[in-house]
């Protein structure tokens, strides 16, 4: 179960840090180079039969993310590709299927099923997404192993905080 639920929380991740970027009627509108600090909030988390403990712990590892500076390049965000981020899964070895890739005018509305070590979730994307800042909502619903629906909802807001950062995190390309 353990696994489960760091599969679908890690397969949320990935997912929206390939979205923070729009597409619009006009272009391509990209998120301005520089630092951009990352907040994550749990807003809910149930999986039945885990323990109390687990589940905060969890809850502590997720929004352990928060506050997290990242910084990137102008050639990184030149080469930003929301359809290809989008096309690829959690982790390494899985993939997404997107039946809803809603992504303009500043907004984000995204739904899919994405698998990575034989298990499957239903995700859904939902939020703004504009040059100097991104707040969506990933909802993250599957079967846990042990019988049951899980649902974890978590809120992720990114703000370009001004220049990169000496001790910000190097973003991936």
């Amino acid at each position: 179960m353990k696994k489960f639920v760091a599969i679908a929380a890690i397969g949320a991740l990935v997912a929206v840090a390939g979205c923070s970027k729009t597409e619009n009627a006009g272009g391509t509108t990209k998120r301005e180079a520089g630092n951009w600090k990352t907040d994550v909030k749990l807003v809910k988390f149930e999986v039945p039969g885990m323990p109390e403990e687990m589940k905060a712990g969890m809850t502590q590892m997720m929004e352990g993310a928060s506050g997290m500076d990242q910084c990137f390049t102008q050639e990184q965000v030149d080469k930003e590709d929301i359809a290809a981020e989008l096309a690829k899964g959690p982790g390494n070895g899985g993939e997404c299927t997107w039946s809803k890739k809603d992504v303009s005018g500043g907004k984000v509305d995204i739904a899919g099923t994405c698998t990575a070590n034989g298990q499957t979730v239903d995700m859904a994307i939902a939020g703004t997404l504009e040059a100097k800042k991104s707040d969506v909502t990933i909802t993250t619903k599957g079967k846990v192993p042990t019988g049951g629906d899980m649902e974890m909802v978590m809120q992720m807001t990114s703000t370009h905080t001004g220049p990169c950062k000496e001790a910000a995190a190097p973003a991936k390309s």
